[in-house]
C-alpha cells in the first residue's frame, strides 16, 4: 500500500482567486487612472475652446470685453459645471503688431473625478479686434 506524501507548499488549490483579485484590482486602477487622465483633457479642451469662443466673440465690433467673458463662462458652465468658471479675465494688447483680444481662464485642474487642484490649470486664446473703419 502507498501512500502518497503530501507537499505544502506545491499546493495551488486556492490560488486562483487570489490571483484575480489581485490583477483586477491592479486592472481596475489603470483604467480609473486613464479614464481620468482623459477627463481632464476634456477638461482643458472645453476651457480652452470657450476661451477661444469667448475672445472671438469680445473681438467683434459691436461687443464689449465684458460680453466675451460672460460667454466664456457660459460655454465653461454648460459643458462642464460653474466650478471651472470662476476666474475668466479679458484685455487687450498689440503684442503681436495689431490690437487684439486676449482671454485668460484659469480652473481648477481635475484630479479625481470633478475634485481638483485649484488654479492648477491656465489657458490663453487671442483674438484679433475687429472695427468698422479703416485704421
Amino acid at each position: 500500500m502507498s501512500v502518497r506524501v503530501r507537499q505544502p507548499l506545491a499546493e495551488e488549490r486556492g490560488s486562483s482567486p487570489v490571483e484575480f483579485v489581485l490583477v483586477g484590482a491592479l486592472l481596475t486602477a489603470l483604467v480609473l487612472a486613464v479614464l481620468q487622465i482623459a477627463f481632464a483633457v476634456y477638461v482643458r479642451n472645453v476651457v480652452h475652446d470657450a476661451a477661444v469662443e469667448g475672445a472671438h466673440y469680445a473681438a467683434l465690433a459691436d461687443t464689449t470685453p465684458a460680453e466675451g467673458a460672460a460667454r466664456t463662462r457660459t460655454v465653461i458652465t454648460r459643458a462642464v459645471g460653474t466650478a471651472y468658471a470662476d476666474d475668466v479675465t479679458v484685455g487687450e494688447d498689440r503684442s503681436l503688431g495689431h490690437p487684439s483680444v486676449v482671454v485668460r481662464v484659469r480652473t481648477m485642474l481635475p484630479v479625481l473625478g470633478l475634485i481638483g487642484i485649484p488654479y492648477g490649470m491656465e489657458v490663453e486664446a487671442r483674438a484679433p479686434v475687429e472695427t468698422f473703419g479703416e485704421e
